[in-house]
C-alpha cells in the first residue's frame, strides 16, 4: 500500500476491523518511511451482474433503480426507509448468490414483487401495475384477485 504522503509502498498494519456494515475491513497503517499514518479500506471484488432487458439490450446491475422502484410504490405508505433498503438489500443478495453474470429485469421485478408483497399489499399492487404493465382494469382486477386468495389461503 502506497503512503499518501510520501508514496513510500512499505507500510505495517497497526489496527484491522471490519466496517460497521461488514462488507470491507477498515486498516490502520504506518509508513515505515515517514511513520506517518493512513487508513486503508479492503473491499471483496466484485464480478459485475449485467442486467438484461425485455428489449434485449444489456447494462450493469445497479441496486439504486430498485430502490427508486420500491420507494415509488410505498410513496404515502406506513414503509419505513430500513425496510425498503432491507428488501434491496435482500433482492441483490439473492442476485449475488446466484452466481449468475447476468439477471433479468423479469427476475428481478418478481423478486422484488415477491418481497413487496409481504410488506405491503398497496405497494406490491403499485410496484405491479407498473412492472406489468395492465393493459385495462381486467388484468389489474386479475392480480387483486390472486392477492385475495392468497389472503383467505393464510
Amino acid at each position: 500500500m502506497r503512503c499518501r504522503y510520501c508514496q513510500c509502498t512499505d507500510s505495517k498494519v497497526v489496527d484491522s476491523r471490519p466496517t460497521e456494515d461488514g462488507t470491507a475491513i477498515r486498516r490502520r497503517r504506518e509508513c515505515m518511511n515517514c511513520g506517518r499514518r493512513f487508513t486503508t479500506y479492503e473491499k471483496v471484488e466484485e464480478m459485475p451482474i449485467i442486467v438484461v432487458k425485455r428489449d434485449g439490450t444489456r447494462e450493469p446491475f445497479d441496486s439504486n433503480k430498485i430502490l427508486r422502484g420500491i420507494r415509488k410504490s410505498c410513496e404515502k405508505r406506513p414503509v419505513s426507509a430500513a425496510a425498503m433498503d432491507e428488501l434491496v438489500e435482500d433482492v441483490v443478495r439473492e442476485i449475488n448468490n446466484s452466481l449468475e453474470q447476468e439477471v433479468t429485469t423479469i427476475k428481478i421485478g418478481e423478486l422484488v414483487m415477491a418481497r413487496l408483497k409481504d410488506l405491503d399489499e398497496v405497494a406490491y399492487v403499485r410496484f405491479a401495475s407498473v412492472y406489468r404493465s395492465f393493459k385495462d382494469i381486467n388484468t389489474f382486477m386479475a392480480e387483486l384477485k390472486l392477492l385475495l386468495g392468497e389472503q383467505d389461503a393464510k
